[in-house]
């Protein structure tokens, strides 16, 4: 089916289903795809929380191919919307952008071909959106019924106290009033209560109907280390990872470009990318990073919205998120491809006390800084719970669910004790030293190890010293980790991380309350760790598959590169590795393969036949 036959098809009534499967290859939807979808094209609002990798983009695109006109899609993702559209246009759909990075010329051949009802889908940036002239053509398109939709992808953009604000989607509720009719989508792959309460509010969306699916991301093993020699301990974790592609997220720009430097130097190609660096050398490396396989990217919070790369096999975390909600959507870049993957995290005290005072210093107002503390503390508890952490992450979002089998938690748990008089001891370590002082100098007092400060202000004759023999100093600090984390204890960054106690440690002090704390049990990881809930696919190839699989990549790179597009665009390594092992024979059992679909079918069908027959005498030797 060619691309104007597509769009006349859709219009005279072609199925929701007919699309997914003959346009984007895949056989059947997934949870709650069909219904939004329904919801959508049958003109209805919606707002829509799916998780990365969930499958958001098709419950826009089905509904603007099945409507008459074009899908206005708003994406804040300006430096990824070309690929968004080179992939669409794989499919053999007509889609266009329109934002800062493309001529004059363009943008007035993409109006032409507006009007000419040779666009399917529009992307555009919000900041364009806004404009007059824009705002004129939209009304031009919809004086003649050519409006099908408006799309609001990452819509917790508009969330003032969220990670990722941006005003202009603050003003993104004039499409409501402007275009009553027209059916608006709301998207994004996370958002707690308060950042769905104002997602709905300022994109006047009370009257649409909220699409929550299940967070849960069963692919993903979760682990998080106490920060102790972090560049180490993320050397032993990229050890099972090497030549593969993945993010370290930093916290500030000067660390990233020293981390991408060092990893480039222990064997492990990386680059930098954060807000500091010049556009084009942003720019350049986010493409690399798309376009090249095995690459790392260092990066601040500035990179990740909106990548599509499927095959990101991990995320490690070197400093600590802002908050829970961060944590998901920034690890939420790995194994959209359903594979197995990883988020790993490192963290330690002052992360907690950094994170604080960036709280505290900040020019919010009252009300916000209390929901970012509580934003916080609910971080600081999922790293250090004892229980499933996918338990703890689901349930931040309302979301019950059994322990995964799949984080470090689960496949190593930890031994609890009865920790009320340690952390009796460490409170009143912190209180007769004055609370001026961090978690190395009161561990010091704890196992009476003199120092120039313990001398200096005569701390050797306190009570308190020499009285936490039972504990060895990794014990201890991982007891004042957790009565920080517990809210016990505040890291007080203006006093250089002193230790001051808190409204809740006064039951601790008086008896009346007894503390818990976790021992990380002396096991070693079993061959249950490699246990995937769900549907993740196996990673094992056998050796003559591995060949084919090595060689169809190399082909598709080769495709890849005269196109101008990433690897990921052509096939996706998840469909290649189904070929790989169904070994098709005629066209009618690659067309069955998920992920194909009868435009790719038409471009690639006959090659990758081929290619097949190439491997076939190497698989039967094997």
């Amino acid at each position: 089916m060619g691309d104007s036959d597509l769009s006349a098809a859709a219009g005279n009534g072609v199925s929701a289903l007919d699309l997914l499967r003959d346009t984007f290859g895949y056989s059947a939807f997934r949870g709650r795809q069909a219904e939004i979808i329904a919801h959508v094209a049958d003109g209805g609002d919606a707002l829509v929380l799916m998780p990365t990798g969930g499958g958001k983009s098709l419950c826009y695109q089905i509904p603007a191919l099945m409507r008459r006109g074009v899908a206005i899609v708003i994406s804040p993702l300006i430096a990824l919307m070309q690929d968004q559209v080179d992939a669409l246009t794989q499919l053999g759909i007509r889609a266009a952008v329109m934002n800062s990075s493309v001529s004059l010329a363009a943008i007035r051949e993409t109006e032409r071909r507006l009007f000419a009802n040779a666009v399917d889908l529009l992307y555009v940036a919000p900041e364009r959106l806004m404009t007059d002239r824009f705002l004129a053509l939209l009304d031009d398109l919809a004086k003649s019924g050519r409006l099908a939709l408006f799309a609001i992808d990452e819509a917790h953009c508009v969330s003032q106290w969220g990670h990722d604000f941006r005003p202009e989607y603050l003003q993104l509720s004039a499409l409501r009033e402007r275009h009553p009719n027209v059916p608006r989508i709301a998207l994004t792959a996370t958002a707690d209560a308060a950042t769905r309460k104002e997602m709905i509010e300022r994109l006047g969306l009370a009257d649409a109907r909220v699409f929550i699916s299940s967070f849960d991301r069963p692919n993903i093993r979760y682990t998080v280390v106490e920060k102790n020699n972090p560049k180490r301990q993320l050397l032993k974790f990229l050890a099972e990872h090497r030549d593969e592609a993945g993010i370290v997220y930093c916290v500030s720009r000067k660390k990233v470009e020293e981390i991408a430097v060092w990893l480039t130097g222990q064997g492990h190609p990386a680059l930098p990318y954060h807000a500091g660096m010049k556009t084009d050398e942003r720019v350049t490396n986010q493409r690399r990073f798309l376009r090249e396989d095995g690459l790392v990217m260092v990066a601040t919070i500035a990179f990740g919205m909106g990548i599509d790369k499927p095959d990101v096999r991990f995320v490690a975390h070197l400093d600590l998120p802002k908050s829970l909600e961060a944590y998901y959507q920034e690890t939420g870049r790995a194994g959209r491809d359903g594979e197995p993957a990883e988020a790993w995290m490192a963290y330690g005290l002052q992360d907690v006390a950094l994170q604080r005072a960036r709280i505290e210093e900040s020019t919010a107002g009252e009300a916000q800084k209390r929901l970012e503390n509580q934003k916080l503390s609910a971080l600081l508890g999922y790293a250090e719970s004892a229980h499933c952490r996918r338990v703890a992450l689901l349930n931040y979002f309302g979301e019950e669910s059994a322990p995964c089998g799949n984080c470090d938690v689960c496949l190593d748990p930890p031994e609890c004790w009865d920790g009320t008089i340690a952390a009796q001891k460490a409170l009143s370590a912190a209180y007769r030293t004055g609370q001026r002082f961090g978690a190395k100098h009161l561990i010091d007092v704890l196992l009476g190890r003199e120092n120039p400060k313990t001398k200096d202000y005569g701390h050797h004759r306190l009570s308190i010293w020499d009285i936490g023999k039972e504990l060895e100093e990794t014990g201890w600090r991982s007891v004042f980790r957790q009565l920080v984390a517990a809210g016990f204890l505040h890291a007080d960054m203006n006093a250089y991380g002193a230790l001051k106690l808190t409204p809740l440690s006064r039951p601790i002090l008086k008896g009346e309350q007894t503390v818990e704390f976790k021992r990380a049990a002396p096991k070693v990881r079993t061959a249950q760790g490699a246990h995937l809930p769900g549907n993740a696919p196996a990673i094992d190839l056998t050796p003559a598959e591995r060949r084919l699989f090595d060689h169809l990549r190399a082909w598709r790179a080769e495709i890849a590169r005269a196109q101008g597009v990433p690897a990921y665009v052509i096939l996706h390594d998840r469909t290649l590795k189904e070929i790989v092992r169904a070994a098709p024979r005629t066209a009618s059992e690659l067309a069955a393969i998920s992920g194909m679909g009868s435009a790719r079918m038409e471009r690639y069908g006959e090659a990758i036949l081929r290619s097949c027959e190439w491997g076939r005498p190497a698989r039967a030797g094997s």
